[in-house]
């Protein structure tokens, strides 16, 4: 397992400070990216649960995000994230539409965004071997 994949399993088990999905995907990669946990945790703050609004899932924000500060920006590279993700969830990118999907299946909430956070990291660092 990789030191990434660890530490965004230690963040989704803390239980008195809640790491959302996106700032869970930005933590592991902070230093890599030139910042500290706070700054990504700040960061990320206001991009969980779609935006707070349904909309992108917050994981897939946020490893674009990372992929950008680690020069990752080819549209080729992104289109491939988008549509590894798109591929493994129906279709969605949308927080809505992915817990709906997911609720259907009756997969546990929690255990679905964890989920979300483990695959944009597992990508993100597929890219930076590649890159």
């Amino acid at each position: 397992m990789s030191k990434y994949i660890e530490k965004a399993k230690e963040l989704r088990a803390i239980t008195d400070v809640h790491y959302n999905c996106a700032q869970s995907v930005l933590v592991p990669f902070a230093k890599e990216m030139g910042m500290t946990e706070e700054q990504a945790y700040n960061l990320g703050y206001n991009f969980g649960a779609g935006m707070k609004r349904g909309s992108v899932c917050g994981a897939v924000t946020a490893g674009l995000m990372v992929m950008g500060m680690l020069g990752i920006n080819d549209t080729k590279d992104l289109q491939a994230y988008h549509n590894a993700i798109k591929g493994n969830h129906d279709g969605y990118l949308d927080c809505k539409d992915l817990l709906a999907s997911s609720a259907k299946k009756g997969e546990d909430k929690k255990a679905h965004c964890d989920g979300m956070v483990y695959e944009a990291v597992k990508l993100v660092e597929e890219f930076m071997a590649k890159k």
